[in-house]
């Protein structure tokens, strides 16, 4: 079989398409035979990393079908339509770039028949890293009100949906030329990030603040999300490096709660919530309408560091997905 692998960090161009046996499922696994994968963020940060124990095949996202069962496997069979995620942590050398992976029962769902593979690849790890966020964080409720930094990202177009899904108005930031897209998901209101008055414009449209702010740039608006957030309201933190609170006391004085969050957690350790039943919540909504799904563009697996390339550029307009 193919599969985009890196034997060393790097950049993109570390990435090669490389022929390797086909891998069998064990004890509670299953070969899925891929038929679209998804690229993230957090792809290109383990490639630019590097792993300890390499090589190691890219990507985290798939959808396809169920090509054999390990032991132990009752829940599944041969031919089903599956989606997952979670194959980009070190856990697994053998990540969803391929046309086969080995993935554990606990990190897939069925896939709803309505729900095509693109999209179910699409949808996985971002998916599960917004119902983390808002359900298990934040307790996002009806009618509370939630603001999404980068509203036509990977994240936060799903994250801007889900909150609508769930009867929550969603406010956001993008580009200008991305405001109708991100309304699209579901945004109540879009600002442009590079706004001046960006906080006041904001607290203009919602009286109080945010009930739950989403901050995947916590170096750059950490600041900004207590000030967005209202009395007693939930920031979200689910990606970046070192950050500070510019005034810790405007913080306290709101009895603010900061959720720093990484959904590799859910996959790394065995005493965190499992990866499965969100999925097939994920897949629900998707296959019944509250949620869509943006594919920026489709790629061929031989283009795999394009695909790591292009993740980090914030023209894009949801997900990019590699077909094998």
């Amino acid at each position: 079989m193919r599969a985009a692998r890196y034997h060393e960090a790097g950049n993109p161009d570390v990435l090669s398409v490389t022929d390797l046996e086909r891998p069998e499922p064990g004890a509670g696994e299953l070969l899925v035979e891929v038929r679209a994968a998804s690229v993230n963020p957090v792809d290109a940060k383990f490639r630019a990393w590097g792993v300890p124990d390499g090589p190691k095949t890219t990507g985290s996202d798939l959808a396809g079908v169920v090509e054999s069962i390990g032991p132990g496997v009752d829940d599944y069979e041969v031919g089903q339509r599956v989606f997952g995620t979670g194959l980009h942590s070190t856990r697994f050398d053998g990540g969803s770039f391929a046309e086969y992976a080995v993935v554990p029962t606990d990190l897939v769902a069925p896939l709803p028949e309505e729900v095509d593979f693109e999209t179910g690849a699409a949808v996985a790890l971002v998916g599960v890293t917004a119902w983390r966020a808002f359900v298990d964080h934040a307790g996002l409720e009806p009618g509370e009100t939630a603001f999404v930094h980068g509203g036509n990202g990977g994240v936060g177009h799903v994250t801007v949906g889900l909150a609508d899904a769930m009867g929550a108005s969603a406010l956001a930031t993008a580009r200008p030329e991305h405001h109708d897209a991100v309304a699209g998901f579901g945004a109540e209101a879009v600002f442009d990030y590079s706004r001046e008055d960006l906080i006041g414009a904001v607290l203009g449209r919602v009286e109080g603040g945010a009930d739950v702010v989403l901050d995947h740039m916590p170096g750059t608006y950490l600041g900004t999300d207590v000030e967005l957030a209202s009395f007693g309201g939930d920031i979200v933190v689910i990606a970046g490096g070192e950050a500070t609170f510019p005034d810790v006391s405007a913080a306290r004085s709101k009895e603010l709660t900061l959720h720093p969050m990484s959904m590799t957690n859910l996959v790394d350790h065995a005493e965190m919530p499992d990866i499965a039943p969100i999925l097939s919540r994920l897949g629900r909504l998707v296959a019944d309408g509250p949620l869509d799904v943006a594919i920026d563009r489709t790629l061929p697996l031989s283009e795999a560091a394009e695909a790591h390339r292009a993740v980090l550029e914030e023209r894009i307009v949801g997900k990019i997905v590699v077909v094998p």
